[in-house]
């Protein structure tokens, strides 16, 4: 049976939005319910300035205080190299950088240029590489920005070799506002595909206009076995405004499930911490 493994984005991308802040106890206890659920990677946390993204200034101490399951990686967010030594600091299994394909997003998101970023980054490559801790790599707005307009699908191409290049170990491509279509999805994996190998690409949808699945399935199709999404369908982006709602992991592993792809996950334990996540929203 062909295996898909699930990112679960739901303690990092699906709670930085929420506006109330949540108490570090809840959301150890988010992650304790999730690490019973059969995933390989949860991402935990990000060490971002809590100025700009407040919800997250407890990253150490939610990674101090889960329970941990040696199979399972535990990820952080980290933008620069300060956010990877605290990242380091507080044992993070792996860390993530994360970049935009449209240059509105990129000044917005984090308030410089994309080729700015993309040097940003190079310390942290070569820190992680010293110290043997894997790098993902994110593309934000791949098909489309909030403040751009719709994203060329070569801009995208781009943006993803410069991260596979610079050494993370998977590109994850983001529908930051949830405006993809299976038209647009599969012209910007056309575009992708032929600088990064697809066994090195991830689908991040969101599912701001109920597309996620359909664009998840057109992703199937060119060959995309990593896919991220949130327990409860939590979260979105800060400065992607109306792109609340990652999709949805229970919706998405019960899609793969219903054409032969496993998982790995208890569907029952997901619905449980499904159901605690959406009571941190209230």
């Amino acid at each position: 049976m062909d295996k898909v493994t699930l990112f679960e984005m739901g303690p990092r991308d699906g709670l930085q939005n929420e506006k109330k802040l949540i108490d570090t106890t809840d959301k150890i206890k988010l992650v304790d319910l999730l690490s019973e659920c059969g995933f390989s990677k949860i991402e935990v946390t990000s060490f971002v300035s809590p100025k700009w993204v407040p919800q997250m200034a407890d990253a150490a101490d939610v990674l101090a205080g889960i329970h941990r399951n040696p199979a399972i990686a535990y990820a952080a967010l980290t933008p620069n190299l300060r956010g990877y030594d605290g990242a380091k600091a507080a044992r993070a299994d792996e860390v993530a950088i994360f970049a935009s394909a449209s240059e509105g997003f990129s000044q917005k998101n984090i308030n410089c240029s994309i080729d700015e970023s993309l040097e940003r980054f190079a310390p942290v490559l070569a820190a992680a590489k010293a110290d043997n801790i894997p790098v993902r790599g994110y593309v934000s707005c791949v098909t489309d920005c909030p403040y751009d307009g719709p994203t060329p699908p070569e801009n995208t191409a781009r943006i993803a070799k410069a991260l596979y290049d610079m050494g993370c170990y998977e590109i994850s491509l983001g529908d930051t506002i949830g405006a993809a279509t299976p038209e647009t999805t599969s012209l910007m994996l056309q575009a992708v595909q032929q600088v990064v190998p697809i066994a090195k690409l991830a689908g991040h949808f969101h599912d701001t206009h109920a597309r996620a699945l359909d664009n998840i399935e057109v992703c199937l199709g060119y060959g995309l076995r990593t896919f991220d999404a949130a327990v409860g369908g939590l979260g979105g982006c800060p400065y992607a405004p109306g792109a609340k709602g990652n999709v949805a992991t229970e919706k998405v592993a019960t899609l793969l499930h219903s054409k032969g792809f496993a998982t790995g996950l208890d569907l029952e334990k997901l619905a449980k911490a499904s159901q605690f996540a959406q009571n941190l929203k209230g």
